[in-house]
């Protein structure tokens, strides 16, 4: 598929994010539920790539999860990427604007090892930053794994992560690799929701952003991300 960029543009960042809610709401109207958020572009490599100086979000749906240690379904994969992140479960509303670091832990249950599996439609990966909003943020599968523990008991700035395709190293990270902290990543993303008059909910799961670099996966591979103090996360292709 081309790039949505290459029939207009002129699109906006307003105008993707729109496209994004459209088809979200199609997707609810089939029957799938909202179940969280995710953040993408958390790093200034990954902004710098794409010529922005913020973050972007999708949505999680229902059909969007897999089990940990589970296989992503192959139907409707085309060129997937895996990253490993932080997820926050949280326990109370966030509404922007005006939410702060504090107001993320106040509202934060626990937090847990997570797995994005990212895709795109648009050949070869070559987006800009329009495309990928429309595409829900590249956002595919997530997987959720380790034992939950309190955001009070860690330092998400510090923790390190380390994942694994085949058995091999891959790719290392830290929380501060996320806008300097994964809890910063989710206050940005409650108040850039408002501009569209979208909450956080409690029981939601947010994906708070990628630690390090999208790995590329093929059918046969396996994926660990193990992360101090959290665990670890595993998937199948």
């Amino acid at each position: 598929m081309k790039p949505l960029t290459t029939i207009d543009s002129e699109i906006s960042v307003e105008e993707a994010y729109h496209i994004q809610l459209k088809n979200i709401e199609a997707k609810t109207e089939q029957g799938h539920k909202i179940v969280g958020k995710k953040i993408g572009l958390t790093s200034k490599a990954m902004q710098n790539l794409l010529g922005v100086n913020e973050p972007d979000y999708g949505h999680l749906l229902s059909n969007m999860v897999v089990e940990n240690g589970g296989n992503v379904p192959k139907k409707g994969i085309l060129q997937p990427k895996v990253e490993g992140e932080i997820a926050f479960i949280l326990k109370e509303d966030l509404k922007g604007p005006n939410v702060t670091a504090m107001d993320v832990i106040q509202a934060t249950d626990y937090v847990l090892p997570a797995i994005e599996v990212v895709d795109s439609r648009i050949t070869d990966w070559k987006i800009q930053l329009a495309d990928t909003i429309a595409d829900n943020a590249s956002s595919a599968f997530y997987v959720l794994g380790g034992k939950p523990i309190k955001i009070e008991d860690v330092n998400l700035e510090l923790i390190g992560m380390v994942l694994s395709k085949n058995g091999e190293i891959v790719n290392t990270g830290v929380g501060a690799a996320a806008l300097g902290n994964p809890i910063q990543c989710v206050a940005w993303l409650a108040n850039r929701v408002a501009d569209f008059d979208i909450s956080l909910r409690a029981g939601e799961v947010i994906l708070s952003g990628a630690l390090s670099a999208a790995v590329d996966a093929q059918e046969g591979d396996s994926f660990v991300a193990r992360f101090a103090h959290l665990g670890e996360v595993s998937v199948r292709f």
